[in-house]
């Protein structure tokens, strides 16, 4: 694999770009040449220290300002974020491979966020109750928690750091995001954007690194909250180690999603409406849907041989490529993992009805994968239960709409399901039963709009948080709740009571 001349990122502390110290160092690779492209330092104990002090000390300055200011700070940045989105695509795609339409609509995504932060005065405002007994007066604050961190990954460079961290910011935190090692550039790019929007320095930094680094922000004793998006094995690890050190923890992990279709629906909508949800940014989604499961034989051949022939067509390219369908999967060991998925499921007894293991592309040095499409696969093949995260997709026949119900609602995974019918009936029950976070209807990718909130169930989330939503700023803030009485001066009177207070 050929090396080129290669920048060194850098961290993002205190309102400046930081050099790495630890001596310590990973590599980034463009995903579309396979060439090397920069070093990202690897932030020690002693750095994230450093870092979660200067923030502590920000974040109470930070916390006194007027929300007000606050929200336009929030408007700036959203601002700062519309007149760069050919900058920050070019940014994703360089170091993550997707396509650049892919990547503008990723940040397009990531804009709703910033921009329901906006709201943040609407959003914080607490309750209030007169006269609850005695004269006194309740009400609720909802105040920030101080030093948060989120943790990011490769697949969404700005639109999941943006979701996670947006709210937190303009609450009143201030924020340590440490990004995917795999895509650090576009996380100091909108640190940039924040600096330039007026957030003052400390609010927000970035913190590159590893294992290490993530154990040393997740068990500091000043780090009140973890937010993460990965892998539901890391997931869990981060809620484990989080929770035992008394932290706020919400881990989003992976997915298997489903999308089921009836033999009522169009089968042309559905089947694009597939290729779309399944195959978008080489599959690289925890949104993405995995598995195609036609109700009934005669729907299940239909939609196989319509589908087959699309899928066919589909073609991998640099990011840069305007015919590229997909990009890049994001390392070659992301791309060996998913050619062995394909080549067990073919041991285990799966048809290869599309075969995208060996694409034709302009680069060899990328690391493509074309679109494969895999037939035959029953709910007790390994590549049914794991998530591929590659552009390797399955069709799970079923008899019936109860079958598919009890086939979903056994899987590991809970994050985003769809069913594709023209029955009112068929989708309420649906929607009624199925035991999942997120659940579309005629709706591919079921993620939500910035509005209302994201979360699987499962193993797809450890912890109650969830991200996008009203449900963000409750994370990431506490609620005191103040009773208040005032006495008049000229009464004169004093009892002591030694009754248990009630408001009678």
């Amino acid at each position: 694999m050929k090396t080129i001349t290669k920048d060194e990122v850098t961290h993002f502390i205190n309102g400046e770009k930081v050099k790495g110290k630890n001596n310590k160092y990973g590599y980034v690779y463009s995903p579309s040449t396979g060439q090397q492209i920069a070093t990202v330092p690897y932030a020690s104990a002693e750095e994230v220290d450093e870092t979660v002090k200067s923030a502590k000390q920000a974040q109470k300055e930070w916390a006194s300002t007027s929300l007000g200011k606050r929200a336009k700070v929030v408007q700036r940045f959203s601002e700062l974020l519309t007149q760069h989105t050919e900058e920050l695509a070019r940014l994703i795609g360089k170091e993550n491979g997707k396509t650049i339409s892919d990547a503008k609509g990723e940040i397009s995504r990531g804009i709703e966020s910033v921009d329901l932060a906006m709201g943040v005065a609407q959003i914080v405002k607490g309750e209030h109750s007169t006269n609850v007994g005695g004269d006194i007066n309740a009400y609720s604050i909802k105040q920030p928690l101080g030093v948060v961190t989120c943790i990011s990954p490769f697949n969404f460079p700005v639109m999941v750091p943006l979701a996670m961290s947006t709210m937190a910011v303009a609450v009143g935190n201030a924020m340590i995001l440490k990004p995917s090692e795999k895509v650090p550039q576009s996380a100091i790019r909108m640190s940039e954007l924040w600096k330039e929007a007026g957030l003052p320095d400390g609010v927000w930094n970035v913190v590159n690194g590893d294992k290490d680094t993530v154990d040393a922000i997740i068990t500091h004793k000043d780090v009140q909250a973890i937010s993460f998006v990965g892998s539901t094995k890391v997931a869990e690890a981060i809620y484990e180690t989080g929770t035992k050190h008394h932290k706020r923890v919400q881990a989003f992990g992976g997915g298997k999603n489903h999308m089921v279709i009836m033999p009522d629906v169009n089968l042309d909508k559905a089947v694009d409406a597939f290729i779309g949800a399944a195959y978008g940014s080489a599959s690289q989604r925890c949104m993405a849907i995995s598995v195609a499961m036609p109700v009934g034989e005669q729907t299940a051949k239909a939609f196989t041989e319509k589908l087959k022939a699309k899928v066919k067509d589909l073609k991998p390219g640099a990011f840069d490529d305007n015919n590229a369908d997909f990009g890049a999967v994001i390392s070659n060991e992301a791309k060996q993992n998913v050619l062995k998925a394909i080549d067990e499921a073919v041991d285990e007894g799966a048809q290869v009805i599309v075969d995208g293991r060996k694409p034709n592309v302009e680069n060899e040095d990328g690391f493509y994968l074309g679109a494969t499409l895999l037939g035959d696969v029953t709910p007790d093949m390994d590549v049914y239960k794991k998530e591929v995260f590659g552009p390797s997709r399955e069709i799970v026949a079923v008899e019936s709409l109860e079958e598919a119900i009890d086939a979903i609602n056994e899987h590991e995974y809970g994050n985003g399901v769809s069913i594709f019918t023209n029955s009112g009936v068929a989708a309420r029950k649906f929607t009624q039963e199925i035991e999942v976070g997120m659940v579309g209807v005629n709706v591919p990718i079921p993620i939500p709009v910035a509005y209302h909130n994201f979360g699987g169930w499962k193993g797809s989330r450890f912890g109650e948080g969830q991200m996008f939503g009203p449900d963000t700023a409750r994370f990431f803030t506490k609620v005191k709740t103040v009773s208040e009485r005032w006495f008049d001066d000229g009464d004169m009177t004093s009892t002591t009571n030694f009754n248990f207070p009630s408001s009678d």
